[in-house]
């Protein structure tokens, strides 16, 4: 939910002139002895340095994994893996060090991420004097995996069928939903279920600077990633060579929130993603209208428009070959589409085909394209979206104890941001029944000082990890930030 998508290439050409000049201008990651642990501890109970064995893996990456602590207040107790992939500098003669990948969801892979972007990643000089490193987190994917279910097909049978609950008897089943994956995961959960907070992520990823020779740490991480990048920065000051976040996660909120508001507001409504969504699809709007014939969906009043169409669906799907089209569904895809503006126009044509798809007149060859166009792809594998996520947010966030504060949330977040109040507030609602507690996660403060700066970049008009959150983080010593300006 926390930004939970693809890396923006407008945004990584941005980020990349600030990573050159952040990255080079640092100190020499060179090797040399430290602890991994953020709290003093005898030596003798620091946990081993992994040692890596990198293997091809294909297209000029290699795979490696490394152990790490499943507890690290039982740091030579008992170990779990983590799945690691590196793209080696170009240039391995003028080799600084290693930078990390922190991927985004959470739930995200970082393995994944750097084969998606490590090409296209920072500069030509960035990649010639850094191995780029990216890895799933604990609980996650290819890492010793949370899973809650024997096949992905059954952990996604489990999920409500309609991306969120409108009425009443949709809150129904959402709910009984969410108690069905808690149960699964109580019972088959297993010991990393009370050990993903991201707190242990950053400890795993202190090890994992180690394991790569790096005395501190190069890290570049996207929406969740910046969360885990915060968590490491309060964890480990001492030992941030240069560490940059993009999409950024207000830390206090998602955590505690502030004052007794986690007791009333669930996590996403405390990040106030709805309101980043609504103000983010009025972008849209406005950018639709202003280019005319370039916009699919500008004839007449974008917005206008947008709204009769959802009124239209709140009444009656839209009957396709492969089943309805919901209310729900509507705000599901132009959600997920204003995470990308180079798909904008894409969801122009959806919303126009639709638009027209639910119009008396409604013709055969609009309902065609549109079915095609929604059309998705089956996974093959497990890669346990279902229970990783919630493995993560829910063992790092503070939650109201009774369902009905996500009902009394969600509808005075939907009649303030229209179509995402929903949405937003009950994709947290996992939180409630989720039976895993970790007890080492890490709650603030978020305003330690660094060994060095902290590079920071907001994007206005996100749809989820808003601007706000990047102003809240910048409140750490020595930050230099950058503002990305609107889209299109």
């Amino acid at each position: 939910m926390a930004a939970s998508r693809p890396v923006q290439r407008r945004r990584l050409t941005v980020v990349a002139i600030c990573l050159l000049g952040l990255l080079l201008a640092a100190p020499t990651a060179t090797a040399g002895p430290t602890s991994s642990l953020a709290t003093p501890a005898a030596a003798a109970a620091a946990p081993p340095v992994p040692e890596l064995h990198w293997t091809d893996c294909g297209e000029g990456f290699q795979c490696a994994t490394a152990r790490v602590p499943l507890d690290y207040d039982h740091p030579r107790g008992p170990t779990i893996s983590l799945a690691l992939s590196r793209l080696p500098a170009s240039d391995p003669g003028r080799k600084i060090g290693s930078l990390i990948l922190g991927a985004g969801g959470p739930g995200e892979s970082g393995v994944d991420l750097l084969r998606r972007v490590g090409r296209s990643l920072g500069s030509e000089e960035v990649r010639a004097r850094f191995d780029l490193v990216g890895f799933d987190p604990r609980g996650i994917i290819r890492s010793t995996p949370l899973r809650c279910f024997a096949t992905l097909a059954e952990a996604q049978a489990a999920l409500a069928p309609f991306p969120f609950p409108v009425t009443a008897q949709e809150e129904r089943i959402w709910v009984r939903a969410d108690r069905t994956i808690a149960r699964a995961c109580a019972q088959r959960g297993g010991p990393i279920l009370d050990h993903m907070a991201t707190a242990n992520a950053a400890r795993d990823l202190d090890l994992l600077r180690q394991a790569v020779g790096d005395r501190r740490l190069t890290f570049f991480g996207v929406s969740y990633g910046s969360y885990l990048g915060a968590t490491y920065a309060n964890l480990f000051p001492g030992k941030v060579r240069a560490l940059a976040v993009d999409a950024i996660v207000d830390p206090v909120a998602w955590a505690t929130g502030r004052g007794d508001q986690a007791r009333t507001q669930p996590l996403f409504n405390r990040l106030r993603s709805a309101q980043g969504a609504y103000a983010t699809l009025l972008e849209f709007f406005r950018l639709c209208d202003r280019g005319g014939p370039n916009c699919a969906f500008s004839q007449g009043d974008p917005r206008r428009r947008y709204a009769a169409l959802a009124r239209r669906l709140l009444a009656e799907p839209a009957q396709l070959p492969d089943g309805p089209v919901t209310y729900a569904d509507l705000v599901g895809f132009t959600f997920l589409s204003l995470y990308e503006p180079e798909e904008w126009p894409l969801l122009a044509e959806l919303l126009q085909q639709l638009d027209t798809l639910t119009r008396p007149q409604a013709a055969a060859a609009a309902r065609q394209a549109l079915r095609a166009r929604l059309g998705t792809s089956q996974q093959q594998d497990y890669p346990n979206e279902v229970e990783g996520r919630p493995g993560v947010m829910c063992a790092d966030s503070d939650n109201p104890d009774h369902i009905r504060a996500w009902k009394r949330a969600a509808d005075a977040s939907d009649h303030r941001f229209p179509y995402f109040g929903r949405l937003v507030t009950w994709a947290s609602s996992i939180c409630q029944p989720w039976p895993g507690r970790d007890t080492d996660r890490y709650t603030g403060p978020w305003t330690k000082r660094t060994s060095n700066p902290v590079l920071i970049v907001g994007s206005r008009f996100d749809p989820v990890t808003r601007y706000q959150g990047a102003v809240t983080l910048s409140g750490l010593p020595e930050v230099l930030s950058v503002t990305v300006g609107e889209p299109g």
